[in-house]
């Protein structure tokens, strides 16, 4: 009789197993049905519709329109103009000789029309070194959208992973949870037969609820991390999808090659470098003003005009004008070399911030590496943890089974189990954030 009963619970717990795998498969038949969005999706969707990246854009493109050769000064400018004026009026004149005369309505006209040429062929370099002044906006007109394009795409690279890790902790949630429900239904199963305890029912509902509260936390945060990852694509807030669930760490970056390419490509450095170039230039210009203008003018005029009262009752002209004239900055009260003093502490500064920025993002590249090893070393640990929890959980799981362990000891098991994958988990967003961030300072960020 008592090998009937125990066959008989036996039975029970493999039909609760067979429901939680039937469960299982409900959870990953549920999830299957979302379209799938991969990160190179994510990446171009925002780089398409990232607002940040459209106002950088519009900036740039500014910048280019105002670097050509007209602006800096360098060619004429040609004006046309007309101007056509006319009066009536009551005229009473007097002649030397003759007697008085009154004349009502006396209509004069006058008609101006022609063009003209103004041209600084010369003032003292100023254009050119304007001109390469606007380069150097044009150049730091991309730095910024360079920089823009950068932080978009790791804010992207972030937000997905994060729902990645979120996405297997719902998994992870819902597995434990699972087995909390297999483990309740035993309990009742027992306590029906009187094999068991009502102590072991309310127990085992407890930590079903525990762990159906913890299931939904976590469904709530997916569903939050894909509002942030839809909200920085700029799209539809309301889209559901699912993302790849492989974060592929890349373990093998060094920390010296990192720092070349920081030199070189980190947009923090390239506008700072810009601004000292700016910097000397804004010096150049104002140094300019020392020397004198030179500049030619020319004109075609045609005038006609009318006065039935005057000495010339109608006179017209018309012919080419021309002149050259040059003016040359003698005394200002002192401006020019005051201006000159401040240009050179502007240099001075700029050459202080250029300073600064590279020791700030030195500092940043180390820590930041210094995290990423420490980060894969933890990844290491904590895969390795999980496999002997995982060993653990299933040996406890069919101890638990054959009855010879108490529910207490599986719970714990059960609590190890996703504690290790937890921390799994959070080791791997962390060592790929590491990485991503290492690519965004060294300026290589660019995911196919």
């Amino acid at each position: 009789m008592k090998i009937s009963i125990n066959m008989f619970i036996l039975g029970l717990i493999f039909l609760g197993l067979s429901q939680y795998t039937y469960g299982q498969n409900i959870l990953h038949k549920n999830t299957d049905s979302l379209p799938r969005f991969t990160l190179r999706e994510a990446i171009d969707t925002a780089l398409k519709n990232n607002y940040d990246i459209k106002l950088v854009n519009n900036d740039l493109l500014i910048a280019k329109n105002n670097a050509n050769v007209g602006n800096a000064g360098f060619l004429p400018a040609l004006v046309g103009s007309v101007a056509n004026n006319g009066s009536n009026q009551h005229t009473i004149r007097t002649p030397a000789s003759g007697p008085e005369q009154e004349l009502s309505g006396v209509k004069n006209t006058n008609l101006n029309y022609g063009v003209a040429l103004d041209w600084t062929v010369f003032d003292g370099f100023q254009m050119f070194a304007n001109y390469d002044r606007l380069k150097e906006l044009q150049k730091q007109g991309e730095v910024n959208t360079k920089a823009v394009i950068l932080t978009t795409i790791a804010d992207v690279v972030n937000a997905y992973y994060a729902m990645v890790r979120q996405q297997q902790l719902v998994v992870a949630k819902d597995s434990a949870m699972e087995i909390s429900r297999l483990r309740r239904r035993i309990a009742e199963n027992k306590l029906q037969i009187g094999r068991g305890s009502k102590l072991d029912v309310l127990t085992a509902i407890v930590d079903f609820n525990t762990d159906t509260s913890s299931y939904l936390q976590e469904k709530n945060l997916l569903k939050t991390s894909m509002v942030t990852l839809n909200q920085i694509m700029a799209r539809d807030l309301n889209i559901e999808f699912k993302v790849d669930e492989d974060m592929n760490i890349q373990n093998n970056l060094v920390l010296q090659d990192l720092a070349e390419k920081t030199q070189q490509l980190n947009p923090s450095l390239q506008n700072a470098f810009i601004n000292k170039k700016i910097a000397e230039l804004n010096l150049k210009q104002i140094k300019g003003q020392r020397y004198p203008v030179i500049a030619v003018n020319s004109g075609y005029q045609v005038s006609r005009s009318t006065s039935p009262t005057g000495f010339n009752q109608k006179i017209q002209s018309n012919g080419l004008t021309y002149g050259l004239s040059a003016s040359v900055n003698i005394f200002n009260g002192f401006l020019q070399r005051q201006n000159e003093r401040n240009a050179k502490v502007s240099i001075s500064s700029s050459v202080l911030d250029l300073e600064r920025t590279r020791q700030t993002i030195n500092a940043q590249l180390i820590s930041t590496y210094q995290n990423y090893m420490t980060n894969l070393d933890l990844l290491k640990v904590e895969s390795g943890n999980v496999q002997v929890a995982d060993q653990n959980l299933e040996i406890t799981l069919e101890k638990y089974r054959l009855g010879s362990i108490s529910p207490l000891e599986l719970r714990e098991a059960q609590r190890n189990s996703i504690n290790a994958i937890t921390r799994l988990l959070d080791a791997e967003y962390q060592a790929k954030i590491t990485e991503i961030s290492l690519k965004e300072i060294s300026g290589t960020l660019n995911v196919q």
